[in-house]
C-alpha cells in the first residue's frame, strides 16, 4: 500500500471515529431527553370545571388576610439546547410562603417568597449549577414577588370558572429587584383560593448569566411559574 493510500485510510478512520463519537453523544442526549428525563411538566393551570365554594347561603367574603397554604408549588421554566437538541427544563419546589391582604374585594398588598435552595429538576448536576454559579443560593436563598399595584379580585368571589387577571409587582432575584407583570388565573375552591400563573423574565435583567457552554446553551428568557393555594386566616 502506498503512503498516500495509507494516509487516506487513516483520515477515513479518524473521520469515522469523529462521526461515531458525535452520533454517540447525540444518541445519548436524545435518550436522556426522551427516555430518562421524559417530557417537561406542563405549565401550572386551574381546572375550569374544578370545585368552587359550596354553601347553602351567601359565600364568605374574600376580605381579610390569606396565607400561602401547604399545597403550593413554584419554580422556573426555561428552554435550552443540549448537545444540539432542544430541551425544556422545569425546576420546582413546594417551599413557598407569603400572604395577600384583600380589602373591599381588592388585593391591596401581598408577597410570595420562594425558597431557591430547594428548587429541583430531573438532574442533580443541573441543580448543582443552579444553586452554585447561576443563582448562588448560599448568598441569595430566596426569590420574592411583591404586589406593587392593587388588583380587583371581586369577580373571583363566586365565579363558576377561573378568572384571568394580571398583577403588577416587583420580583427580586439575587438581590436585584425589577418591575414585572404576572399573568394569573384565580379560582375559589371550597374555603381556599387557588392562583396559577407565570412571570416572564430576562435573566440578564437580574444579573444572571445563562450558561453558554460547548454542550449546553440556555436561552436568555424564561418563566417563573407557580400554583398557589391561599388559606384565609
Amino acid at each position: 500500500m502506498t503512503k498516500p493510500s495509507r494516509l487516506k485510510r487513516r483520515l477515513l478512520i479518524a473521520a469515522g471515529a469523529v462521526v461515531g463519537a458525535v452520533a454517540l453523544v447525540l444518541g445519548g442526549t436524545w435518550i436522556y431527553i426522551n427516555v430518562f428525563s421524559g417530557d417537561a411538566p406542563d405549565p401550572f393551570s386551574l381546572d375550569p370545571d374544578g370545585p368552587t365554594a359550596e354553601s347553602d347561603g351567601e359565600l364568605a367574603t374574600l376580605d381579610g388576610t390569606w396565607s400561602v397554604g401547604p399545597d403550593s408549588e413554584a419554580g422556573y421554566r426555561v428552554d435550552e439546547v443540549l448537545n444540539g437538541l432542544d430541551n425544556t427544563v422545569v425546576g420546582r419546589t413546594t417551599d413557598v410562603s407569603g400572604e395577600i391582604v384583600v380589602e373591599s374585594g381588592v388585593a391591596t398588598s401581598g408577597e410570595v417568597v420562594l425558597d431557591m435552595t430547594t428548587v429541583t429538576t430531573d438532574s442533580n448536576s443541573r441543580d448543582g449549577q443552579f444553586r452554585g454559579p447561576i443563582m448562588n443560593t448560599d448568598e441569595y436563598p430566596t426569590a420574592t414577588f411583591t404586589l406593587a399595584e392593587p388588583v380587583s379580585v371581586a369577580e373571583v368571589h363566586d365565579a363558576p370558572a377561573p378568572v384571568t387577571l394580571t398583577a403588577d409587582g416587583q420580583l427580586t432575584l439575587r438581590d436585584v429587584t425589577r418591575d414585572v407583570r404576572a399573568e394569573l388565573q384565580m379560582q375559589r375552591s371550597g374555603d381556599t383560593v387557588q392562583v396559577a400563573g407565570s412571570i416572564p423574565i430576562t435573566f440578564t435583567d437580574f444579573d444572571v448569566e445563562p450558561p453558554n457552554l460547548a454542550f449546553v446553551r440556555v436561552e436568555g428568557d424564561g418563566l417563573v411559574e407557580f400554583l398557589i393555594t391561599f388559606i384565609q386566616e
